[in-house]
């Protein structure tokens, strides 16, 4: 099944490399009349990077960095015009959380919360207390850590549990308890990244581009506001169609307890590293939300939001944590600190570089009004000229893509053109843009979709037909929970 699989992406991968250049000179020879002539190279250009990006025919950062070259070389924008968005504050902001998880992982801090967690004899006492307590925990986890990162951490630990109770191969029969836990850990790992800006790319690409091309400034705090009653609707919602699907019943050995009491034994005691980044990761949740708690208190012209508009910002708070772990010590005597930079360099640049490849091409597809092209017909296509009919179609685009491409580059090609039609069109570009970027983030039923998908896929233990089956299922009541939550937490908040 692996080598099957490796053939079929190899083949597919050698198709998008010839697509890819095709794609970009059939564009260019079109008679596109309504698009201005730098709109014209552009969209050779973004069709070209689609392609890469659906195909994975090269790594996804660097058909960015293709397509950055390609606007310069083209003449679509300036080189530092193109180059600059690979420095903006939001890139620091990411860099910054990254160093963080990554002191999450390095230090043991991560294992050391889930162990003491799925130790409790109420958590684990039922299948479908353990289905929801690992998945919790997953959730939890990935509300600040990657998706990706998240579900390498608990994949070993969900693997364990099945083989202490003899659960392992339950799967093989086309359900069990087995593939409910695993999907539990990728549905989890992917939902829970909605509820922080930091949880996913995705919601940082909304962020910047709605301040950057719509003049809408969504603080931490704001997001968490409508995000975060999402993310955890949607936790619910995956334990009940799991639960109920594959009919998990029944209580959990001593074997797994047994387990689990283990490996949290053998964690041994709290160590220093262990004590700063928890100190600086509870001070860095503080100062994030912060200004938009105090937006809501007083005024966004007040002395205190100012303050921390001007001076704290999102992403020189997340520096500040980063460097706050290079400066702790562990051991002052033989000179060890809580990260080294060794350790800290691990982090996922190639994502780093992804988000600001996509944020100069969507910047680029705004100022061409290719967005707007784009954007009005998808208009005319499906006849959404209301905010939330819009929101709807952005819903449903965002969770399309995402089964095939990166949830960042599916945000990264259809936020900008949400905005353009929603602005364009007189209507609060929030709600759509948090449709699509929320959709983006929502790719169940492949294990191509996410890497999550893949990696808990690649255990073995899960059928193909039942994560197509089951993550169906969640695409559908997932568009429909994001638009009806949208529809309420958006008003009532006033992102209007």
């Amino acid at each position: 099944m692996e080598e099957l699989e490796a053939a079929s992406g190899t083949r597919k991968q050698r198709i998008g490399l010839i697509l890819g250049p095709l794609a970009f000179g059939a564009v260019l020879a079109l008679p596109l009349d309504g698009l201005a002539p730098a709109a014209h190279r552009l969209a050779a250009v973004f069709a070209w990077a689609v392609v890469y990006w659906v195909t994975e025919a090269v790594p996804v950062a660097a058909t960015a960095l293709l397509a950055s070259t390609l606007s310069v070389l083209l003449g679509i924008g300036s080189a530092q015009a193109v180059l600059a968005t690979y420095a903006d504050p939001i890139i620091f902001l990411f860099i910054g959380s990254f160093i963080l998880a990554a002191a999450f992982q390095e230090t043991g801090l991560d294992r050391r919360v889930a162990f003491a967690i799925l130790r409790l004899p109420w958590a684990t006492r039922t299948h479908g207390r353990m289905l929801f307590t690992v998945g919790t925990i997953t959730w939890a986890m990935s509300l600040w850590v990657s998706n990706t990162a998240t579900t390498a951490i608990m994949l070993p630990i969900g693997v364990g549990i099945l083989r202490t109770t003899g659960l392992a191969n339950s799967s093989q029969a086309g359900g069990g308890f087995a593939t409910a836990l695993l999907l539990m850990l990728t549905w989890g790992a992917s939902t829970g990244g909605i509820g922080t800006p930091v949880g996913s790319p995705p919601n940082l690409i909304a962020i910047s581009m709605l301040r950057e091309l719509a003049g809408r400034r969504l603080t931490f705090f704001h997001w968490m506001l409508v995000a975060f009653p999402l993310a955890l609707v949607m936790l619910l919602l995956c334990w009940t169609i799991l639960r109920q699907r594959y009919g998990v019943r029944g209580t959990v050995g001593k074997d797994a307890r047994a387990y689990l009491a283990a490996e949290h034994t053998r964690l041994g005691p709290w160590t220093p590293g262990q004590r700063n980044v928890l100190i600086v990761f509870v001070a860095a949740v503080i100062l994030w939300m912060l200004p938009g708690l105090a937006t809501i208190l007083s005024s966004p012209d007040a002395a205190l939001p100012r303050f921390f508009e001007r001076r704290l910002p999102e992403a020189v708070i997340a520096l500040l944590a980063a460097v706050a772990l290079f400066l702790l010590p562990t051991d002052l005597r033989r000179g060890r600190f809580t990260l080294s930079w060794r350790q800290a360099v691990g982090i996922d640049w190639g994502t780093i570089l992804l988000f600001g490849g996509g944020l100069s091409l969507g910047k680029l597809m705004f100022e061409t009004k290719l967005a707007e092209t784009m954007g009005v017909a998808i208009v005319r296509i499906s006849g959404a000229e209301s905010v939330w009919g819009l929101t709807a179609v952005a819903i449903a685009l965002g969770i399309v893509l995402s089964e095939t491409s990166s949830n960042t580059a599916s945000a990264s090609m259809l936020v900008p053109t949400i905005i353009a039609v929603a602005v364009g069109g007189g209507m609060n570009p929030i709600p759509a843009v948090l449709g699509a970027t929320l959709g983006a983030s929502f790719g169940f039923m492949l294990p191509v979709s996410t890497p999550p998908n893949a990696i808990v896929y690649g255990t073995g233990l899960i059928p193909l037909r039942e994560m197509m089956a089951a993550g169906l299922r969640l695409d559908v009541a997932g568009a429909v929970l994001i638009w009806l939550g949208l529809r309420v937490l958006v008003p009532l908040f006033g992102l209007r």
